[in-house]
């Protein structure tokens, strides 16, 4: 990572951590610290206890130690604003101020504990690559995770140049807008730099998270809008577009024309960690469909009156997109119900109620005198 990616000209600005997201709030959120001597820095990349921090005076190094608690999503991660201290060896980080967003996922350890990918983050771009089919699903996990954290997600559809039939990039286009409603998506080539100016608006003046598979084109991305090889970047396969790691750690960068962005490594594993309401704002039309349901509890399944079933059968919804969401809801109430011990009980409750009804249904079915 070159020191000028790192320390953009800051003359115009009234604080030197201004082009980092330093604002009146975040003042007022240290106030307390400066009291007390410390500085003010953001975290720029954390690994092995240890971090990155940038400060008013420059680029530092400092211990963890003094943040390790044993809930994983209240470590120190990058995007963090942290007061550290002024001096000594080991410098250490005392504290970081009151998040504003995270992005969390849950881990792939069965403890199922969450992990924070990102603090403090305005927009999530999520990478997904035109080099191979389109997985519509996994973008929606993707929304979801975005939503949820309080951040705007925009997708950039990567490698557009590999597509060169403008019919064929337009349909792959609607397919992505019809699983992502009201989420902007750009089809971008960082070779050609077609869309780079489109992304680079709607990121610029605030922080952004890059996310995506391996492969997905972040790290070239990243270098296009940075203005400078900043990230390696490595050649993917051919035989499934997939490359390998080239990102190890997430890194906090500034943008030449304004903002910051934070690069990660490729996601093999994107699970959800009590992402209710980003499940619901993916599948925004779902719930209004289901606003017209003949029962409020409808579970869109067989029910008399189901408008969401409705909208399937004209062709208004994609049966995709509910299977999606079934998918989705079941995998977030999994994940929950590991750490609500309220939630097992109502969910427990349920399967009880559903299995009486469907026994008693099957009763009635064979009838008062039918012997097997």
């Amino acid at each position: 990572m070159s020191s000028s990616s790192l320390l953009r000209s800051s003359s115009a600005a009234s604080h030197p951590l201004e082009p980092y997201g330093w604002d009146a709030g975040w003042e007022a959120e240290f106030a307390p610290y400066e009291a007390d001597g410390l500085l003010p820095g953001r975290v720029v990349r954390v690994d092995r206890g240890q971090c990155d921090v940038i400060t008013a005076g420059g680029l530092l190094r400092a211990d963890t130690a003094f943040v390790t608690p044993h809930d994983p999503l209240r470590v120190v991660c990058t995007g963090d604003w942290v007061a550290v201290e002024p001096g000594g060896n080991p410098r250490y980080v005392r504290t970081y101020l009151p998040r504003r967003t995270a992005f969390v996922r849950s881990t792939s350890s069965q403890r199922s504990e969450g992990q924070i990918l990102a603090a403090n983050v305005d927009h999530a771009v999520i990478a997904v690559s035109l080099a191979v089919e389109l997985d519509l699903g996994r973008i929606e996990r993707f929304l979801a995770l975005a939503w949820e954290s309080g951040a705007q997600p925009v997708v950039v559809l990567t490698k557009a140049d590999l597509v060169p039939d403008a019919v064929t990039r337009g349909h792959l286009v609607q397919d992505v807008e019809t699983a992502a409603p009201g989420v902007p998506v750009v089809p971008v080539s960082s070779v050609e730099r077609d869309g780079l100016d489109v992304i680079a608006a709607l990121v610029g003046g605030g922080t952004s998270v890059l996310l995506g598979q391996s492969g997905a084109g972040k790290s070239t991305l990243a270098n296009a809008l940075l203005g400078e090889d900043v990230m390696v970047v490595q050649a993917t396969r051919d035989v499934d577009g997939k490359g390998r790691h080239t990102t190890t750690t997430r890194n906090l960068l500034a943008l030449p024309g304004g903002g910051v962005l934070i690069d990660t490594p490729g996601l093999r594993g994107v699970g959800l960690w009590d992402a209710e309401t980003g499940v619901g704002q993916v599948f925004s039309e779902i719930a209004e469909l289901a606003e017209r349901c003949r029962f409020h509890d409808c579970a869109h399944e067989a029910e008399p009156g189901c408008a969401v079933l409705a909208a399937i059968d004209t062709g208004e919804l994609p049966e995709r997109r509910l299977q999606s969401y079934r998918k989705l809801q079941r995998e977030n109430q999994r994940i929950v119900a590991k750490t609500d011990a309220r939630l097992r009980a109502e969910i427990r409750k349920d399967w009880k109620r559903k299995g009486a009804t469907g026994k008693a249904a099957m009763e009635a079915k064979r009838g008062p005198h039918r012997r097997s």
